[in-house]
């Protein structure tokens, strides 16, 4: 896990909702347990700065960082569809279909096809996109670029199976959820029966990094469009349970590192509620 990705996850996952700012100090007593130094957390701090995802401020009379609006905005989404609260509901049955105009720079070409893979789009042909909604963020994504681009819903005079089958590799998909959810209870299996709160800090903290990364392969397919059995079902189910199970004590420490109250109750073993899943 490097230091950038972690810091995203923080601030996604924690800080976000406390204010959406912390200490320079805080940020680096909360990624220790994950192994991250504090030089590696400097540094990309200042890189998230850079790209505008952080701006400094200062708190209480100390250096720290803040969520910028693009930053505050993209964790939204992100969190969104990592706990599928966006209440999207059943598909209409229409593909939303985006023709960007093409950049003269190789670079931003390069960026606007993660950026639209990232936000669940696929291509189908030369240059044309679709997804199985608008995404909130495609605005955004095409302003940064000074991109302009044909934007229409439409339904596919054709087989959509076939479609999904040729705009993304569901097989592959479906296998990284069969070793996300290995190597998740392996993870799960590492922490003790009553783990303190750093300790189910940084379970939970491995168990969403892992499972963020399906943003960037998963498109988030209505479920009427993928596998009668889809892995990606049971790998969310357990994280569902888990990532809810870790997060009191998770949230405890959180909460004592941005105060930067004493930790003498970090080490303190609790209780989880419930039992692991076999």
């Amino acid at each position: 896990m490097n230091a950038r990705s972690a810091l995203f996850d923080l601030y996604g996952d924690h800080v976000r909702s406390r204010g959406g700012k912390a200490r320079v100090a805080a940020l680096v007593r909360l990624l220790a347990p994950l192994g991250i130094a504090a030089p590696a957390v400097r540094t990309a701090v200042s890189r998230m700065v850079k790209q505008g995802w952080l701006h400094p401020v200062r708190i209480d009379g100390s250096p720290g960082y803040e969520l910028t609006e693009r930053a505050d905005r993209r964790l939204e989404e992100a969190a969104a569809r990592i706990y599928r609260t966006n209440g999207r509901g059943e598909w209409d049955g229409r593909w939303h279909v985006v023709v960007p105009e093409r950049s003269a720079q190789r670079a931003a070409r390069e960026r606007l096809r993660n950026g639209l893979a990232y936000l669940g789009y696929a291509p189908v042909g030369d240059g044309t996109w679709i997804a199985a909604r608008p995404s909130p963020e495609l605005v955004s994504l095409l302003d940064a670029e000074d991109l302009r681009a044909e934007r229409f819903s439409a339904r596919h005079q054709g087989d959509d199976a076939e479609l999904v089958r040729r705009a993304w590799d569901l097989d592959a998909v479906g296998r990284s959820y069969l070793r996300w959810l290995a190597d998740a209870r392996g993870l799960l299996d590492t922490l003790p029966d009553q783990p303190t709160d750093e300790q189910a800090f940084a379970v939970r903290s491995r168990l969403v990094h892992e499972w963020r990364k399906f943003l960037f392969t998963d498109p988030g397919l209505p479920r009427e469009l993928l596998p009668a059995v889809w892995p990606g079902d049971d790998a969310a189910a357990f994280f569902d349970e888990h990532a809810a199970r870790l997060q009191p004590a998770a949230g405890r420490f959180v909460d004592a590192c941005l105060s930067g109250t004493p930790k003498e109750g970090d080490a303190t073993p609790r209780v989880m509620g419930g039992r692991r899943s076999p």
